[in-house]
């Protein structure tokens, strides 16, 4: 008898639309599998909504706050309900851009200066010198995300418009030019493994914002980047060492710049919910190591477990 899959979307994150379009592709291929799926748009009686529907495993496709920052993950090891993805703790830590910064860098990560402040603070105050950039502490898919340059600064305001809906709480850190790359990695009952390194290209803007990341030609991806063979490596063992020191599970994909000017190389953030349509950073990575999108999924969902 196969296994029946909730699969959790939707949500009321800023993220929904991409969570919906997440988990629509993953029903449909777990599906294709052989999994009986029940489709759910997560709204405030997803309790309710499993007790009665009393699924095998949930395989979370929810993205931004509630959905990969612990909570959900809490609902489900409530109901004792095995699911994808990272734990309470590892999810609560990788959302959190500062706290997770830090647990990484005691590991050999190296990441770029930051502070955190209000974001009235961080308007009202030269809190470090251009150039910089202020993110919101727990968002994704770079919502709220403000690049303050040399010569720019007035471009800081945009934190105190009528429409900031991220928390007052924000993250200062030192801008770093240079290339945006990015790594999925997975570990498994045989070690640790990588899918690979891609660089991603924004067509328009100076970073991989919002738009980039899931507009129609927003961005080009090379995969494998075309980098050089060091940095490759280094890349991936970051990774490996940020996957670990958080404690995550299932499939994860870190973010990273590289300036190729000062040779730097430095860590930005940990996706413990990436994206997850087939032409997705993670799945694109899996497939370029030999991982089917389908066979990727039926892995997440034979890994899962409850106390993750």
């Amino acid at each position: 008898m196969s296994k029946h899959v909730a699969v959790l979307m939707g949500g009321w994150s800023s993220e929904r639309p991409v969570s919906l379009s997440s988990g629509g592709a993953c029903a449909g291929a777990l599906e294709s599998a052989g999994y009986k799926v029940s489709r759910i748009d997560v709204d405030r009686n997803l309790s309710a909504e499993l007790a009665a529907l009393s699924p095998d495993v949930a395989f979370n496709a929810l993205h931004g706050p509630f959905g990969e920052d612990g909570m959900v993950q809490g609902v489900l090891e409530y109901l004792n309900i095995p699911y994808t993805h990272s734990g309470v703790m590892a999810s609560s830590l990788a959302m959190d851009k500062e706290r997770s910064k830090m647990i990484v860098k005691n590991h050999g990560v190296a990441v770029a200066e930051s502070i955190v402040c209000s974001r009235f603070e961080a308007v009202e105050q030269a809190v470090i010198k251009p150039p910089y950039v202020i993110k919101p502490v727990r968002e994704g898919s770079s919502f709220g995300v403000v690049i303050v340059l040399d010569g720019n600064e007035n471009a800081k305001m945009q934190v105190l418009s009528d429409d900031w809906r991220y928390g007052d709480e924000v993250m200062v850190e030192r801008y770093v030019a240079g290339r945006e790359l990015t790594c999925g990695v997975r570990v498994t009952e045989s070690g640790a493994e990588s899918f690979g390194v891609t660089e991603i290209i924004a067509n328009s803007s100076k970073f991989y914002d919002y738009e980039a990341k899931y507009a129609d030609g927003g961005s080009k991806h090379v995969c494998p980047a075309e980098i050089k063979p060091n940095i490759y490596q280094i890349i991936i063992n970051m990774s490996l060492k940020a996957h670990e020191a958080l404690g995550c599970r299932g499939a994860t994909r870190s973010d990273f710049r590289y300036d190729e000017e000062r040779d730097e190389l430095i860590w930005l953030e940990l996706n413990t919910q990436p994206g997850m349509t087939p032409t997705s950073l993670l799945p694109e990575l899996a497939a370029h190591a030999g991982l089917s999108f389908e066979e990727l999924l039926v892995w997440m969902i034979e890994d899962a477990s409850c106390l993750r």
